[in-house]
């Protein structure tokens, strides 16, 4: 009994699973996977405590490299855009302060007129 139709599963992704966006792109990606390389290389050549420090370091830089994502990245991007959104709202309240200035001068000029 062959079916010629393809099974596909019924629930294709969950609603709360993300595919992350690449960040990585490049030669970035492939400096990634090429220093992942070598530090796992150097890290199992040399063994001990240091060696699986290396093994792990060259790992994250392969995973890096190969999915073209960075946590890391992500979080710097975010912290720069939450920077520049606080820039933003200073600039704009400064400029709401400085109307507030020429208003309170305008009005207390007004008022000095109309008391002198």
């Amino acid at each position: 009994m062959s079916d010629s139709k393809t099974l596909r599963p019924i629930i294709e992704h969950t609603p709360f699973e993300t595919q992350p966006t690449q960040n990585v792109h490049g030669w970035e990606r492939i400096g990634s996977v090429a220093g992942g390389v070598m530090m796992v290389g150097k890290g199992l050549r040399r063994g001990g405590i240091f060696g699986l420090i290396q093994v792990a370091i060259g790992g994250v830089a392969l995973a890096r490299g190969f999915t073209g994502h960075s946590s890391l990245k992500d979080k710097l991007e975010q912290g720069r855009q939450d920077m520049n959104a606080v820039r933003t709202k200073i600039e704009r309240a400064g400029a709401e302060l400085k109307n507030l200035k020429t208003k309170a001068e305008v009005a207390a000029e007004k008022a000095t007129k109309t008391t002198g």
